[in-house]
């Protein structure tokens, strides 16, 4: 049976991902600072930071520590 019409829960899968990497949170200023400058260029500093816990994220991953 079908949820109600404005009543499904749709889950992003990227978002769902970026969530158990523990990475969501500078995801989203990432997000935001480019929603406020238009320019990913000028948000080089959240890029840097979210671009750093992924390489964290990967390397733990990659030893079997997560």
């Amino acid at each position: 049976m079908s949820a109600p019409h404005g009543k499904q829960d749709i889950t992003d899968p990227v978002e769902e991902m970026l969530k158990r990497t523990g990475c969501i949170e500078l995801h989203y200023k990432v997000q935001e600072c480019i929603a406020e400058t238009q320019d990913w260029r000028r948000c080089q500093d959240p890029v840097a930071d979210f671009k750093k816990c992924m390489q964290e994220y990967q390397e733990k991953r990659t030893k079997g520590l997560i």
